[in-house]
């Protein structure tokens, strides 16, 4: 986790921003993942959560 340890939650928490260091760390915590794994995620799937969630392989 970065420095500042506050975890904000997103403005929209349907898409992940992943230029936004606090929403990236906010959503490693949501999903369990590692920033590596949400930036691959994000690249290969998109920004929508719900993708990102299949495409995670979780529930």
């Amino acid at each position: 986790m970065r420095e500042d340890t506050e975890i904000r939650i997103p403005r929209d928490d349907e898409r992940i921003d992943v230029t936004d260091l606090k929403e990236v760390d906010y959503w490693t915590e949501w999903f369990g993942v590692s920033e590596e794994r949400l930036r691959t995620a994000v690249a290969s799937a998109g920004t929508v959560k719900d993708d990102l969630r299949v495409y995670l392989g979780l529930p």
